[in-house]
Parts: C-alpha cells; sequence; structure tokens
C-alpha cells in the first residue's frame, strides 16, 4: 500500500496540482493585499473618507455600549456586527481572481487549439449533362459518353 501510495503521489499529475494550488494561494494573498491596500484605500477617499475594512452595521450591541469606532472595537466588545466592508473586499478579490483565471485558461485554450487544416481540393466534378460524379481530370464523362471538353 506504501509503493502504491509513494507511486501516486510522485505522478505528475499531483506535483503539478500541489503547486498549482501553493501558486494559488500566494495569489490570493497578493490579491487580497491589492483589494485591501490598494484599490480600496483611493475608492474609500473619493467616498468621503471611507475605510472599507471598517464597514459594518451592528445588529446587537456587546458588553459596552456603542458607537464603535472600529470593527475591532465592536468584536472586542462583543457585538454582533454585519461586515458590509469585509465582504466587499472579499467580493471585489474573488472578482479579480475570477477574472484572471478567465484570462489565463482562455489563453491556454487558444494554445492548445490545434490549427485546421486547409479544405482539401475537389477530386471530382459534376457531369454538366447528366449530373453524376466524375473525377476532375476527365475528359468524357463514364456515365453518358458525354464529350466534356465542348461543356
Amino acid at each position: 500500500m506504501l509503493k502504491e501510495f509513494k507511486e501516486f503521489a510522485l505522478k505528475g499529475n499531483m506535483l503539478d496540482m500541489a503547486v498549482g494550488i501553493v501558486i494559488g494561494a500566494a495569489f490570493g494573498a497578493i490579491v487580497s493585499s491589492l483589494v485591501a491596500d490598494v484599490i480600496m484605500p483611493p475608492i474609500g477617499l473619493l467616498l468621503g473618507k471611507v475605510d472599507f475594512s471598517n464597514l459594518f452595521v451592528v445588529l446587537k450591541e456587546g458588553g459596552a455600549a456603542g458607537p464603535y469606532a472600529s470593527l475591532a472595537a465592536a468584536k472586542q466588545a462583543g457585538a454582533v456586527t454585519l461586515n458590509l466592508g469585509v465582504f466587499i473586499n472579499t467580493l471585489i478579490s474573488f472578482l479579480i481572481i475570477a477574472l484572471t483565471i478567465f484570462l489565463v485558461i482562455r489563453q491556454v485554450n487558444k494554445l492548445r487549439r490545434t490549427p485546421e487544416a486547409p479544405a482539401a481540393a475537389p477530386t471530382t466534378k459534376e457531369c454538366p449533362y447528366c449530373y453524376s460524379s466524375i473525377p476532375i481530370k476527365a475528359v468524357r464523362c463514364a456515365f453518358c459518353t458525354s464529350d466534356l471538353k465542348t461543356a
């Protein structure tokens, strides 16, 4: 059983998958940072100095009464919150990752497509008298014996 597991684990597909998962996790972290640290601050600034990571609605106050200055303060007080800003950041991260994966898969599919072979030259033609299919180089129809030079 150990031998079979070793054979399975060392197959190319398994190693490719492991590398893909590690790179995907790293890419996810980069995109999360891009959204939280690069994209959302200017958008928040344009919308009136809104910090999306601290955009939340208090559903039930915690031990210490609100208002809470940040999401972390609300969590520390034990308040039940609806974390809209975190959701928006996660949604934008997902959209960026989905778009990137779509573009990569689209390019891979383009590379995998085999070019279509040009259409083969016709090898037969139709007799203008009896409409039978005859070889393209024929000068007389094999079916109606018509002379095709005059046609």
